[in-house]
Protein backbone atom coordinates (compact mmCIF):
# COMPACT_ATOMS: atom_id res chain seq x y z
CA UNK A 1 0.00 0.00 0.00
CA UNK A 2 1.29 3.46 -0.88
CA UNK A 3 1.99 5.80 2.01
CA UNK A 4 0.46 9.29 2.21
CA UNK A 5 2.97 12.10 1.91
CA UNK A 6 3.98 13.60 5.24
CA UNK A 7 3.03 17.28 5.68
CA UNK A 8 5.85 19.60 6.67
CA UNK A 9 5.88 20.71 10.31
CA UNK A 10 4.38 24.16 10.97
CA UNK A 11 4.95 26.38 14.01
CA UNK A 12 1.94 26.71 16.20
CA UNK A 13 0.20 30.00 16.78
CA UNK A 14 1.68 30.14 20.27
CA UNK A 15 5.18 29.85 18.81
CA UNK A 16 4.47 32.76 16.50
CA UNK A 17 3.38 34.92 19.42
CA UNK A 18 6.33 34.09 21.64
CA UNK A 19 8.95 34.87 18.99
CA UNK A 20 8.47 38.67 18.99
CA UNK A 21 8.32 38.70 22.79
CA UNK A 22 11.59 36.76 22.94
CA UNK A 23 13.23 39.17 20.52
CA UNK A 24 12.04 42.17 22.55
CA UNK A 25 13.48 40.61 25.70
CA UNK A 26 16.78 40.04 23.91
CA UNK A 27 16.88 43.69 22.81
CA UNK A 28 16.26 44.88 26.37
CA UNK A 29 18.96 42.62 27.71
CA UNK A 30 21.41 43.90 25.10
CA UNK A 31 20.53 47.53 25.90
CA UNK A 32 21.33 47.04 29.59
CA UNK A 33 24.47 45.01 29.04
CA UNK A 34 27.73 46.44 30.44
CA UNK A 35 29.31 48.95 28.10
CA UNK A 36 26.10 49.58 26.16
CA UNK A 37 25.09 53.26 26.26
CA UNK A 38 21.80 53.73 28.11
CA UNK A 39 19.62 56.53 26.79
CA UNK A 40 18.60 58.86 29.62
CA UNK A 41 15.48 61.04 29.52
CA UNK A 42 16.13 64.71 28.74
CA UNK A 43 16.24 66.89 31.86
CA UNK A 44 13.21 69.08 32.48
CA UNK A 45 13.78 72.73 31.51
CA UNK A 46 14.40 75.05 34.44
CA UNK A 47 12.78 78.46 34.80
CA UNK A 48 14.87 81.20 36.35
CA UNK A 49 13.06 83.18 39.08
CA UNK A 50 12.91 86.90 38.37
CA UNK A 51 12.67 89.74 40.86
CA UNK A 52 11.18 93.07 39.72
CA UNK A 53 11.99 95.90 42.11
CA UNK A 54 10.01 99.15 41.78
CA UNK A 55 11.43 101.96 43.85
CA UNK A 56 12.47 105.55 44.37
CA UNK A 57 13.92 107.42 47.30
CA UNK A 58 12.03 110.59 46.44
CA UNK A 59 8.36 110.54 47.40
CA UNK A 60 5.48 111.70 45.24
CA UNK A 61 6.79 110.25 41.96
CA UNK A 62 3.96 107.74 41.49
CA UNK A 63 5.93 104.61 42.32
CA UNK A 64 2.94 102.59 43.54
CA UNK A 65 0.98 103.54 40.42
CA UNK A 66 3.74 101.96 38.34
CA UNK A 67 3.72 98.82 40.52
CA UNK A 68 -0.07 98.55 40.16
CA UNK A 69 0.19 98.81 36.40
CA UNK A 70 2.89 96.11 36.30
CA UNK A 71 0.62 93.59 38.04
CA UNK A 72 -2.10 94.35 35.48
CA UNK A 73 0.45 94.11 32.66
CA UNK A 74 1.75 90.74 33.82
CA UNK A 75 -1.76 89.40 34.28
CA UNK A 76 -2.83 90.46 30.80
CA UNK A 77 0.17 88.60 29.39
CA UNK A 78 -0.66 85.50 31.44
CA UNK A 79 2.50 85.76 33.54
CA UNK A 80 1.86 84.58 37.08
CA UNK A 81 3.38 86.84 39.70
CA UNK A 82 3.36 87.43 43.41
CA UNK A 83 3.86 90.86 44.95
CA UNK A 84 5.31 92.29 48.14
CA UNK A 85 4.38 95.71 49.48
CA UNK A 86 6.96 97.24 51.83
CA UNK A 87 4.72 100.11 52.90
CA UNK A 88 3.77 98.58 56.25
CA UNK A 89 1.31 98.36 57.89
CA UNK A 90 -0.97 99.52 55.07
CA UNK A 91 0.29 99.40 51.53
CA UNK A 92 -1.18 100.97 48.42
CA UNK A 93 -0.33 97.98 46.25
CA UNK A 94 -1.94 95.62 48.76
CA UNK A 95 -5.06 97.81 48.83
CA UNK A 96 -5.61 97.40 45.08
CA UNK A 97 -4.21 93.87 44.62
CA UNK A 98 -4.83 92.02 47.91
CA UNK A 99 -5.00 88.56 46.31
CA UNK A 100 -1.45 88.70 44.92
CA UNK A 101 0.21 90.93 47.51
CA UNK A 102 1.81 90.39 50.93
CA UNK A 103 2.84 93.28 53.16
CA UNK A 104 6.41 92.90 54.41
CA UNK A 105 9.00 94.83 56.38
CA UNK A 106 12.31 94.45 54.55
CA UNK A 107 14.24 95.54 57.63
CA UNK A 108 13.05 92.29 59.23
CA UNK A 109 15.12 89.17 58.60
CA UNK A 110 12.06 86.92 58.75
CA UNK A 111 10.29 88.98 56.08
CA UNK A 112 13.42 88.94 53.91
CA UNK A 113 13.29 85.14 54.16
CA UNK A 114 9.62 85.15 53.06
CA UNK A 115 10.71 86.60 49.75
CA UNK A 116 14.18 85.37 48.92
CA UNK A 117 14.16 81.92 50.54
CA UNK A 118 11.11 81.03 48.46
CA UNK A 119 12.22 82.30 45.04
CA UNK A 120 13.03 78.80 43.79
CA UNK A 121 10.05 77.03 45.35
CA UNK A 122 7.30 79.53 44.57
CA UNK A 123 4.94 78.55 41.72
CA UNK A 124 5.00 82.22 40.68
CA UNK A 125 8.37 82.74 39.04
CA UNK A 126 8.06 86.54 39.01
CA UNK A 127 8.24 88.39 42.34
CA UNK A 128 7.34 92.09 42.30
CA UNK A 129 8.58 94.23 45.21
CA UNK A 130 7.07 97.68 45.67
CA UNK A 131 9.56 99.65 47.77
CA UNK A 132 8.19 102.42 49.95
CA UNK A 133 9.33 106.01 49.40
CA UNK A 134 12.78 106.57 50.87
CA UNK A 135 13.47 102.85 51.08
CA UNK A 136 15.23 102.10 47.80
CA UNK A 137 18.82 102.54 48.99
CA UNK A 138 18.32 100.54 52.23
CA UNK A 139 16.72 97.72 50.23
CA UNK A 140 19.60 97.64 47.75
CA UNK A 141 22.08 97.56 50.66
CA UNK A 142 20.13 94.64 52.16
CA UNK A 143 20.21 92.75 48.86
CA UNK A 144 23.98 93.20 48.74
CA UNK A 145 24.32 92.01 52.34
CA UNK A 146 22.41 88.75 51.77
CA UNK A 147 24.34 87.97 48.56
CA UNK A 148 21.46 88.49 46.16
CA UNK A 149 23.57 90.38 43.63
CA UNK A 150 26.16 87.60 43.63
CA UNK A 151 23.40 85.12 42.84
CA UNK A 152 22.18 87.34 39.99
CA UNK A 153 25.70 87.53 38.60
CA UNK A 154 25.95 83.72 38.81
CA UNK A 155 22.75 83.41 36.79
CA UNK A 156 20.58 81.96 39.57
CA UNK A 157 18.03 84.80 39.46
CA UNK A 158 16.98 87.53 37.10
CA UNK A 159 16.79 91.08 38.44
CA UNK A 160 14.88 94.01 36.94
CA UNK A 161 15.04 97.39 38.66
CA UNK A 162 12.47 100.01 37.66
CA UNK A 163 13.76 103.27 39.10
CA UNK A 164 10.89 105.76 39.14
CA UNK A 165 12.07 109.35 38.82
CA UNK A 166 10.47 112.75 38.91
CA UNK A 167 11.49 115.74 36.77
CA UNK A 168 13.70 117.40 39.39
CA UNK A 169 17.46 117.25 39.73
CA UNK A 170 17.10 115.87 43.27
CA UNK A 171 15.39 112.85 41.75
CA UNK A 172 18.17 112.44 39.20
CA UNK A 173 20.75 112.49 41.99
CA UNK A 174 19.52 109.03 42.97
CA UNK A 175 21.03 107.57 39.81
CA UNK A 176 24.57 108.09 41.11
CA UNK A 177 23.74 106.30 44.35
CA UNK A 178 22.01 103.38 42.59
CA UNK A 179 24.80 102.87 40.03
CA UNK A 180 27.04 100.52 42.14
CA UNK A 181 24.16 98.07 42.63
CA UNK A 182 22.99 97.58 39.06
CA UNK A 183 26.01 96.15 37.23
CA UNK A 184 24.24 92.84 36.61
CA UNK A 185 20.65 94.11 36.68
CA UNK A 186 18.30 95.08 33.90
CA UNK A 187 18.04 98.68 35.05
CA UNK A 188 15.29 100.90 33.67
CA UNK A 189 14.64 104.58 34.27
CA UNK A 190 10.91 105.27 34.57
CA UNK A 191 9.72 108.80 33.76
CA UNK A 192 6.35 109.01 35.47
CA UNK A 193 4.35 112.09 34.50
CA UNK A 194 2.17 112.11 37.61
CA UNK A 195 1.24 115.75 36.98
CA UNK A 196 1.75 118.44 34.37
CA UNK A 197 5.48 118.72 35.09
CA UNK A 198 7.83 118.06 32.22
CA UNK A 199 11.25 116.47 32.40
CA UNK A 200 12.92 119.73 31.42
CA UNK A 201 16.30 118.75 32.86
CA UNK A 202 16.64 115.70 30.65
CA UNK A 203 18.65 117.50 27.99
CA UNK A 204 21.66 115.68 26.46
CA UNK A 205 24.22 117.40 28.71
CA UNK A 206 22.34 116.59 31.91
CA UNK A 207 21.61 113.06 30.68
CA UNK A 208 25.29 112.32 30.04
CA UNK A 209 26.28 113.72 33.43
CA UNK A 210 24.00 111.41 35.39
CA UNK A 211 24.16 108.34 33.18
CA UNK A 212 27.89 108.12 32.49
CA UNK A 213 28.46 105.75 35.44
CA UNK A 214 25.38 103.57 35.06
CA UNK A 215 24.32 101.06 32.40
CA UNK A 216 20.61 101.56 31.80
CA UNK A 217 18.73 98.93 29.81
CA UNK A 218 16.24 101.55 28.69
CA UNK A 219 13.74 104.21 29.62
CA UNK A 220 10.01 103.79 30.22
CA UNK A 221 7.62 106.73 29.97
CA UNK A 222 4.37 106.69 31.92
CA UNK A 223 2.06 109.45 30.65
CA UNK A 224 -0.23 111.39 32.94
CA UNK A 225 -3.61 109.79 33.58
CA UNK A 226 -6.61 112.14 33.57
CA UNK A 227 -7.08 113.37 37.14
CA UNK A 228 -10.80 112.62 37.28
CA UNK A 229 -10.31 109.12 35.87
CA UNK A 230 -7.50 108.41 38.35
CA UNK A 231 -9.66 109.64 41.23
CA UNK A 232 -12.55 107.40 40.16
CA UNK A 233 -10.25 104.34 40.11
CA UNK A 234 -9.04 105.27 43.60
CA UNK A 235 -12.61 105.52 44.88
CA UNK A 236 -13.53 102.20 43.23
CA UNK A 237 -10.49 100.55 44.92
CA UNK A 238 -9.98 98.26 41.94
CA UNK A 239 -7.03 97.44 39.68
CA UNK A 240 -6.94 99.51 36.49
CA UNK A 241 -7.91 96.50 34.37
CA UNK A 242 -10.89 95.72 36.60
CA UNK A 243 -12.12 99.30 36.30
CA UNK A 244 -11.86 99.13 32.51
CA UNK A 245 -13.78 95.83 32.56
CA UNK A 246 -16.58 97.65 34.47
CA UNK A 247 -16.31 95.35 37.49
CA UNK A 248 -16.21 96.04 41.19
CA UNK A 249 -13.36 94.83 43.41
CA UNK A 250 -15.30 91.64 44.19
CA UNK A 251 -16.08 90.95 40.51
CA UNK A 252 -19.65 92.25 40.42
CA UNK A 253 -20.96 94.36 37.50
CA UNK A 254 -20.35 98.08 37.98
CA UNK A 255 -21.65 101.22 36.32
CA UNK A 256 -18.57 103.35 35.83
CA UNK A 257 -18.51 106.27 33.44
CA UNK A 258 -18.04 105.26 29.80
CA UNK A 259 -15.79 108.29 29.30
CA UNK A 260 -13.59 107.60 32.34
CA UNK A 261 -13.25 103.91 31.43
CA UNK A 262 -12.09 104.99 27.98
CA UNK A 263 -9.51 107.36 29.43
CA UNK A 264 -8.08 104.64 31.69
CA UNK A 265 -8.06 102.16 28.79
CA UNK A 266 -6.18 104.60 26.53
CA UNK A 267 -3.69 105.39 29.31
CA UNK A 268 -3.03 101.68 29.88
CA UNK A 269 -2.50 101.18 26.16
CA UNK A 270 0.13 103.94 26.03
CA UNK A 271 1.98 102.59 29.07
CA UNK A 272 1.76 99.10 27.58
CA UNK A 273 3.44 100.37 24.40
CA UNK A 274 6.25 101.90 26.47
CA UNK A 275 6.82 98.59 28.27
CA UNK A 276 6.79 96.72 24.97
CA UNK A 277 9.31 99.12 23.47
CA UNK A 278 11.58 98.66 26.50
CA UNK A 279 11.50 94.88 25.97
CA UNK A 280 10.15 93.92 29.39
CA UNK A 281 8.31 90.88 28.01
CA UNK A 282 11.48 89.66 26.33
CA UNK A 283 13.18 89.59 29.73
CA UNK A 284 10.26 87.54 31.06
CA UNK A 285 10.01 85.28 28.00
CA UNK A 286 10.53 82.12 30.07
CA UNK A 287 7.33 82.92 31.91
CA UNK A 288 5.04 83.76 28.99
CA UNK A 289 3.34 80.39 29.32
CA UNK A 290 1.81 81.51 32.59
CA UNK A 291 4.21 79.68 34.88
Amino acid sequence: MARKPVKPFRKTTASKKTAPARKAAERRAAATAPGHPVRQPAPAPTVKPIVILVGADKGGVGKSTVARFILDYLGQNRIRARAFDTEAPRGTLYHFHPAETTIVDLTSTSDQMKIFDTLMSSPQRVSLIDVRAGGLMPVLATLEEIGFFDAVKAGEFGFILLHVLGPSLSSLDEIEIVAPYVHDADYFIVKNHVNDSTFFEWDPQTHSKYFKNVRAAGEITVPQLDAQAYEKVEVASTPFSTFVANKTADGQPAHYSFVLKGKVRSWMSRVDESFEKAGILDLLAVDKRGR
